[in-house]
């Protein structure tokens, strides 16, 4: 299957706001025809400049190569680009000597051998090239205005005079339409593309104040009450039925094991030690269907309780954001699809060296947001770039996640539950006091983190009451199940020091 049918075929998979950027393939097939066209006109086919036609030189070229280049002195073809007001303007250079013009009285259209017996007939009168060399012979007399036909349209696009001594310049029309309409289609897309991110951006703002007002921890209400180290007893915190019944009028907890799946599933980007770094498409939309299908289950058997509708159509908006992003992705390669190929078969037709670097508006500079960088060859390190939609995952992550506090943050590394009473040593580490009172049990000295030696000297006094009330705000539930498995496990161990079997109960 041609490309240009599986071109169309992928861009009607993408939403139309999309699609309507693309670059136009087809079109800029029927411009490299001309280009042909323009070229075999001149006399140069493309199996005459696939043997003698040279890339302008580069800085980055080797010393070798560039000293070869720079020796030669036979005349040759160098293809190069011309900036002229707001467009590239490909041309081609012809190098020549006075040693390989033709005779002044030779009819016809010239022919000068250029490189390795290769000759090149140009339908250029010889005396244009005569006057590019600043050797120009009188056009005053009889016998040189009626001798030669009048000048074509491409005889009148020479600028000989612009050119240096042996040298004659032809511009390029149809290629330079060429380069204008590609360039022009990118720039376009730039331009919707930075709408698209703001549009982004400011959804994006607003789903999280959405996600706030829904999942309000029990500090929102008046009936929230802090425990402090003046009026309260370390042995007596407990939390009251009232801060759970908060729950029912917020989604805090439905909305933390959203998240919780959403890090799980790794949609975009991969953080294990197995794999980093973005994901491939096909991977991501794998993992995102995987991802909705598992949090649609959980609705539908009630695991998950929407009980807010802002809550409902902040998670519909939510999935929309990461569809789009999985559709910016794939706009994002088939783009740079399209102008690997499109560039590809220019250089093939037409036998000129492969074009410059294109700016692509999906790769941006870290240190700005509008700038681009080169789309068909990168000319930067993977470090020192940023795809487009790898920093709209960024964003949605980063806004969004902090919004609900993740129980991990906030565990005991000993037991890995929620270190609810949180008790912190000398040497910073925290605990949960059920922990720090069996490693007392056991005249266990030394910090299991640091190794200090600030577990035995621990008391009430290293109750950290701030991180206690925010556990008790953000973590209600697991709070409870907290305090009632210490209570548990506090009977269970005094049973067994008096020598009862707390295996079951023994009815009299």
């Amino acid at each position: 299957m041609h490309f240009s049918k599986t071109y169309s075929q992928l861009l009607l998979t993408l939403p139309p706001e999309l699609r309507q950027s693309a670059i136009q393939y087809r079109q800029l097939k029927k411009i490299i025809n001309q280009i042909v066209a323009e070229l075999n006109a001149l006399g140069l086919s493309p199996d005459i400049l696939q043997n003698v036609v040279q890339p302008p030189p580069h800085a980055a070229d080797k010393g070798k190569q560039r000293e070869d280049s720079e020796q030669y002195t036979g005349p040759r073809i160098i293809y190069e680009f011309a900036t002229v007001d707001d467009h590239v303007e490909p041309r081609l250079r012809l190098c020549l000597h006075s040693d390989d013009l033709p005779p002044s009285d030779a009819p016809g259209p010239s022919s000068s051998p250029l490189r390795s017996d290769v000759n090149i007939v140009l339908p250029i009168s010889p005396d244009v090239i005569r006057t590019a060399l600043g050797s120009a012979v009188s056009t005053d007399t009889p016998e040189s205005s009626e001798g030669q036909p009048e000048s074509s349209d491409t005889e009148s696009a020479l600028k000989p005079a612009d050119a240096p001594s042996g040298e004659l310049i032809i511009p390029l029309v149809s290629d330079t339409n060429f380069f204008r309409t590609l360039t022009e289609a990118l720039n376009s897309l730039a331009a919707h593309l930075v709408t698209k991110r703001a549009e982004f951006e400011t959804t994006l703002r607003s789903l999280s104040h959405d996600i706030s007002s829904a999942s309000r921890p029990s500090s929102s209400t008046s009936s929230f009450h802090p425990y402090s180290p003046f009026s309260s007893d370390p042995a007596n915190i407990s939390v009251s039925s009232h801060a759970l019944a908060i729950t029912s009028r917020s989604d805090l907890d439905t909305w933390r094991q959203i998240f919780q799946l959403y890090i799980e599933a790794d949609i975009f980007q991969g953080h294990q030690e197995r794999f980093r770094g973005e994901r491939e498409i096909e991977d991501a939309e794998t993992r995102l269907q995987t991802f909705n299908s598992e949090l649609n289950e959980r609705i539908s058997k009630g695991a998950l309780k929407l009980r807010m509708k802002q809550s409902r159509v902040a998670l519909k908006t939510f999935m929309d954001l990461n569809t789009f992003i999985l559709d910016l992705r794939k706009f994002q390669h088939v783009t740079a699809e399209a102008t690997r190929k499109i560039l590809k078969k220019h250089a093939k037709r037409t036998a000129l060296p492969l074009a410059p670097d294109l700016t692509s508006p999906f790769i941006i500079r870290p240190d700005s947001q509008d700038r681009a960088l080169v789309l068909s060859r990168s000319t930067m390190r993977s470090s020192e770039t940023l795809s487009l939609s790898l920093l709209l995952v960024q964003a949605l992550t980063e806004t969004l996640l902090p919004i609900i506090p993740h129980i991990d943050d906030y565990s005991c590394v000993i037991c890995t539950s929620l270190a609810f009473k949180p008790i912190r040593l000398r040497c910073s580490h925290l605990f949960c006091v059920r922990c720090l009172v069996k490693l007392q049990k056991r005249g266990e000295e030394h910090c299991p983190i640091c190794r200090a030696p600030t577990v035995l000297s621990a008391d009430r006094s290293n109750v950290d009451w701030a991180l206690l009330n925010f556990m008790k705000d953000w973590f209600p539930v697991e709070a409870k199940k907290k305090l009632q498995q210490n209570e548990r496990e506090a009977a269970e161990e005094e049973m067994q020091e008096l020598g009862l079997d707390m295996k079951g109960c023994v009815v009299m």
